[in-house]
């Protein structure tokens, strides 16, 4: 079966690629590397869309389904100057991935993570989500930014509380809380 990953990339157009590549900023913790996503790196996104591990962002996707979701979070660098990182690890290996998003129905900049179960517990989604909001506020200059989380999700949650974010009301008829984040406090 051909999929987005077999159909092959010609060299004029992998040399566009990387250049188009090269403006997302690559920002660097401890343990990680955060950088501009791949397109290897689209099964590891599906491997978390794609799984139960998504309920609480209306999933499981289907693999064309994870594939725009990985297309429309990585063009958001070309149409709004932010979008998905990639938190890659010192061994090379994929730990998950980190946004700021605007999608529909957002109401303003969202910080997002998304990690593989091998790396949660970890604290490398707080590593990341730590540079990529001061990178928001500093950077950026973004008037606000929150994380949208729906109730239960415990893991996001916490995270969001360990930042510095705190509940500031509900959408989608109380299936999402927004999590407010302020300046200076991750």
């Amino acid at each position: 079966m051909i999929t987005p990953l077999t159909i092959p990339v010609t060299p004029p157009a992998a040399a566009r690629a990387s250049a188009l590549e090269a403006i997302v900023p690559v920002l660097h913790t401890s343990r990680c590397t955060l950088r501009a996503p791949h397109l290897a790196d689209y099964d590891v996104l599906h491997s978390i869309t794609g799984s139960d591990r998504a309920i609480f962002e209306g999933g499981p996707s289907s693999p064309s389904e994870s594939w725009a979701d990985f297309c429309a979070m990585t063009a958001t660098w070309l149409l709004r100057g932010h979008g998905m990182w990639t938190i890659e690890l010192a061994d090379r290996a994929i730990a998950g991935f980190i946004l700021i998003g605007t999608e529909p129905g957002d109401e303003e900049h969202e910080l997002g993570w998304l990690l593989t179960a091998e790396h949660e517990g970890r604290g490398l989604a707080y590593e990341a989500a730590r540079i990529v909001h001061e990178f928001a506020w500093t950077a950026l200059g973004l008037p606000s930014l929150v994380s949208y989380i729906a109730p239960g999700n415990t893991r996001s949650e916490n995270l969001a509380r360990r930042l510095g974010a705190y509940p500031d009301g509900l959408l989608l008829n109380g299936q999402v809380t927004v999590w407010r984040h302020q300046r200076g406090t991750a």
